[in-house]
């Protein structure tokens, strides 16, 4: 990246802001992009339409959807939102650019016998034991991927059955974990971990893949994929998946919603609001499938 304030930007996201190494990534792909549109024009002095070139190059892009086409404009415009404040420039060039209307998408839920099946893992080595813990914990504590890969041994309280999770903003939260999560954590930790350590090697991550390192993001996605794959679930799913899932169950069993934002370390209640929304298309379906005279 060539432009001296982007790269303070990224700083500035990175060491005040604390944001995830991936979102940061995120938001340097995108501004690398931007900045390339332009060459070597400065992005300080860019106007109102000059954005409007580069967002028409967007619509041009195979793949660009609306969703995405908001999030370009929503990391621009916080990049000369910090610049704002910070001086180097006296308007901000997107305050005049309209955001792409996102169409609503309800997310991926599975259903409780999806759950189970994607969940019956028979344990017979290292990494189908790993498996088992790390979808029993994903599920008994709605934590993300990002948060679960970063378990290590010192977030893990088995005696008092909890589990410390570093979040977004690097917001430090306690999860309560249940009996089941805490049996298999149990059974990975005394029987199977040790075995895919390597030779005079050590890692403080609880999770790890067949190098003895920790476990990525990646990593577990293509598990969770071929799980989904053995058992027959045809649902486009991720890990994200079963946090959504754990979300929408337990609200559909009575619980506060507030809990549920402090469980999902959400900042604002109206994220969490969604599973609302979840619940009420269920009692809809049921309703037209049950009802007489639908």
């Amino acid at each position: 990246m060539k432009n001296e304030y982007l790269k303070l930007y990224l700083n500035y996201l990175k060491y005040e802001k604390k944001l995830s190494n991936n979102t940061i990534m995120s938001y340097e792909t995108e501004l690398k992009e931007f900045e390339d549109f332009f060459n070597k024009a400065n992005i300080l002095n860019l106007t109102t339409n000059d954005l409007s070139s580069f967002l028409k190059y967007l619509d041009n892009k195979k793949q660009v959807t609306a969703r995405t086409k908001s999030h370009y404009i929503t990391v621009i415009n916080n990049f000369y939102v910090f610049c704002l404040k910070e001086d180097y420039l006296k308007k901000n060039p997107c305050e005049a650019i309209w955001q792409p209307k996102v169409p609503k998408t309800l997310p991926q839920v599975l259903t409780y016998e999806e759950v189970d099946k994607l969940l019956d893992v028979n344990i017979s080595n290292a990494y189908n034991a790993r498996t088992k813990a790390m979808l029993e914990l994903i599920y008994a504590t709605g934590i993300r991927v990002s948060e679960l890969i970063s378990l290590k041994f010192n977030h893990v309280d088995l005696f008092n059955d909890v589990i410390k999770v570093e979040g977004k903003g690097s917001k430090e939260r306690i999860v309560p974990i249940n009996n089941t999560a805490k049996k298999y954590l149990e059974i990975y930790l005394n029987d199977y971990r040790s075995s895919l350590i390597k030779k005079g090697k050590t890692c403080d991550y609880l999770f790890l893949n067949n190098r003895g390192l920790g476990i990525t993001r990646v990593g577990f996605y293509k598990l969770i994929k071929q799980r989904a794959s053995e058992v027959g679930i045809t649902k486009d799913i991720s890990p994200h998946t079963l946090r959504h899932s754990f979300a929408t169950h337990l609200l559909s069993n009575g619980a506060d919603l507030r809990v549920i934002q402090e469980l999902l370390g959400h900042s604002d209640i109206s994220t969490t609001q969604m599973y609302t929304h979840l619940t009420n298309e269920e009692l809809k379906n049921e309703y037209s499938k049950t009802h007489p005279r639908f």
